[in-house]
């Protein structure tokens, strides 16, 4: 207690940074990673992606980020054993941030696309079997986070696949494919709406404690769903055939259908991953603000004040704004070459597969989920449309990341228990 009394401010201070830092790498890979489509299919460009997620990304983080949030990311660990040493978890806070954040900067400079979530668990049990004790990490979480590795991309690319898949049946293997586009789009954009909803409702707006019964969500999430598929028919009733650009390539006219669909993807995967994750990423920042504002009370829960929020949100725009683009290019063109459809496809699937896990307590990763869907759009083309090599440093990096932020989190915690016992 006398050192949470000594050190608050200081504790506090390296708390906001780190917190900061985190939230950045947050921006550069996993906001990036949920862009990445959207400009590799070149429906939309770096630079408005960026506007896109600065508007819509801060507005999620702000109004539907949550105002309470757990302060031990999924429950992974207990700690019960130094509810009267509170400056220990304070440390151990301290270290899963800088370690989280450290990771996430290497992985998105090599532009690997890797989980925000298993970094901060992979941090937090680095912490809990140095700083506590093996005993304190419920191995048992740690067994659905592993699962999730192989649960999330097959769900993802499944779910893609057969959307590729449909839009070829609908559209592209038919006799006039413009029509037929222009015809079954609205269907589409109406599942974009729906099932964005559904996501915002089910995992954003619990932080404001709006209860919703299931019959409510969906009604909500249908009107949605019918307000996008009206605003998108009037932009995709403008677009014309172009003979020129469909003599290089057949399905170019096609093609222009799906751009300002991916438009609305864009918007709508910005708002629900600032709603979603950005409490998340601020958690271990939001325990030390307890614990030092209460004198040293160790608490699951904690207040999550607006400031924090703001400051989670700017974090995130921050970093898509200064390294996002290194994790985009890995995502929309290196694993396969995205068109606006494919992309599309890619979108809504990595959005269903979430809505799914959500509601059925299936262990996923969004991150893993959004690749899987683009290896599923680039297996509809067949195994070589897909460039292996870098499928697999996506793996590699995906199996490194737990221990990763685990050896860093401990090395971290060591320095800091050093400097302030």
């Amino acid at each position: 207690m006398e050192i949470i009394a000594s050190y608050g401010t200081v504790f506090t201070i390296l708390a906001i940074t780190f917190g900061l830092y985190m939230t950045w790498g947050i921006g550069a890979n996993d906001l990036a990673n949920a862009m990445g489509t959207s400009v590799g299919s070149g429906a939309v460009t770096i630079r408005q992606a960026i506007c896109i997620a600065v508007i819509f990304e801060f507005s999620g983080a702000v109004l539907a980020g949550g105002h309470v949030t757990s302060t031990i990311r999924k429950g992974i660990i207990d700690p019960s054993g130094i509810v009267n040493t509170p400056e220990i978890l304070v440390y151990g806070m301290l270290a899963a941030l800088l370690a989280t954040a450290f990771w996430l900067m290497i992985a998105s400079w090599k532009g690997w696309p890797v989980s925000t979530t298993h970094s901060i668990i992979g941090a937090l049990i680095g912490f809990a079997i140095v700083g506590i004790g093996p005993d304190a990490v419920k191995w048992g979480k740690v067994g659905s986070v592993v699962a999730s590795w192989v649960i999330s991309p097959v769900i993802g690319g499944t779910v893609s696949f057969l959307l590729v898949m449909s839009t070829r049946r609908l559209m592209f293997d038919t006799d006039d494919p413009l029509k037929n586009a222009k015809r079954y789009a609205p269907v589409y954009v109406f599942l974009v709406g729906f099932i964005i909803s559904l996501v915002t409702i089910f995992k954003g707006l619990k932080h404001l404690r709006i209860d919703l019964s299931v019959s409510q969500s969906f009604s909500i999430a249908i009107i949605f769903g019918l307000l996008t598929a009206g605003m998108s028919w009037l932009f995709i009733r403008k677009v014309k055939e172009d003979r020129a650009a469909d003599r290089d390539f057949h399905f170019a006219s096609v093609e222009k259908v799906f751009a300002p669909m991916m438009l609305f993807t864009a918007c709508a995967m910005a708002f629900a991953h600032g709603s979603n994750d950005v409490a998340n990423g601020i958690g271990p920042l939001a325990a030390v603000i307890s614990i030092i504002s209460s004198g040293g009370e160790v608490m699951q829960e904690s207040d999550l004040p607006i400031w924090i929020l703001l400051l989670g949100g700017g974090g995130i725009v921050l970093g898509l704004v200064t390294w996002g683009y290194r994790v985009m290019i890995t995502v929309g063109k290196k694993i396969t070459e995205l068109t606006p459809s494919s992309g599309f496809c890619a979108q809504l699937a990595a959005a269903t597969t979430v809505v799914i896990a959500s509601r059925t307590g299936l262990p996923v990763s969004t991150t893993h989920i959004l690749v899987g869907s683009v290896l599923g759009v680039g297996l509809a083309r067949g195994i070589g449309a897909l460039d292996l090599r870098v499928v697999a440093d996506i793996f590699i990096s995906w199996l490194v990341t737990l221990p990763a932020g685990a050896i860093m989190a401990m090395l971290f915690f060591f320095v800091l228990r050093g400097i302030f016992s």
